[in-house]
């Protein structure tokens, strides 16, 4: 069982950047690929950025490739989403979500989530 707790969401300017923690309970954080999902109001959730657990390969959406960039820290149970240069188009909350295996790209492939974060890009 994993549990995940995100945090870092707020408001931010059109232009600025914020940092996204997912905080994981239990000791088999490193078993688990990680990723960046998010849902803006009446839009299906969608993939933002996954991390593998095996050789740390990372992959992004089009729409945020060069802007985000995930990571993850074993030691501390922790992946975070650095993004800068954001847009009003990334308003949504966003859900972090581990899987023990399967494509990144899917939320069907995701064993757990978060309850997510807001973030709030004005223009």
């Amino acid at each position: 069982q994993v549990q995940l707790v995100e945090s870092g969401g707020g408001l931010v300017q059109a232009g600025g950047s914020l940092r996204l923690s997912c905080a994981a309970s239990g000791r088999t954080f490193s078993r688990y690929g990680m990723g960046w999902f998010r849902q803006a109001p009446g839009k299906e959730r969608e993939f933002v950025a996954a991390i593998s657990n095996r050789d740390g390969s990372t992959y992004y959406a089009d729409s945020v490739q060069g802007r985000f960039t995930i990571s993850r820290d074993n030691a501390k149970n922790t992946v975070y989403l650095q993004m800068n240069s954001l847009k009003p188009e990334d308003t949504a909350v966003y859900y972090c979500a581990a899987q023990y295996s399967g494509t990144v790209y899917y939320t069907s492939t995701y064993d757990y989530w978060g309850q997510g974060t807001q973030v709030t890009v004005s223009s």
